[in-house]
């Protein structure tokens, strides 16, 4: 057929609901996007999964749950906070303990950082 669209692309369809059909689409599509949940009704078994595309996808799940661990266990927000405090307060007293507890936070910061990086495959 001459008006049949090509395979390889996809086709815009523009759709007029009033607000309570769009309340109802939007309550009876939890969990994907209106589209997907459109197609499924239309298509049902038929439908052609979708690629999707995120800006910055995750290339190691592994990698990025370390990182997450290590960021849960560290409690990094509040220490900086009370740092933060104290140095503000002129109460932060540079001794040798509290530059190398310093130090190994930034060195802990960095492999977080790695572990990311890592994971999403930069």
């Amino acid at each position: 057929m001459p008006d049949d669209p090509p395979k390889s692309k996809s086709v815009t369809i523009s759709l007029r609901l009033s607000a309570e059909e769009r309340a109802r689409l939007e309550k009876d599509c939890v969990g994907r996007s209106i589209s997907d949940h459109i197609r499924i009704c239309l298509f049902a078994e038929h439908v052609t999964p979708r690629r999707t595309r995120s800006k910055f996808p995750v290339k190691d799940h592994k990698a990025l749950s370390e990182a997450l661990g290590k960021l849960g266990q560290m409690r990094l927000a509040s220490n900086l906070n009370q740092l933060a405090k104290a140095a503000n307060t002129g109460a932060l007293t540079l001794t040798p303990e509290t530059e190398a507890i310093i130090i190994e936070a930034c060195a802990d910061l960095r492999e977080i950082k790695t572990h990311i990086l890592k994971a999403l495959g930069l």
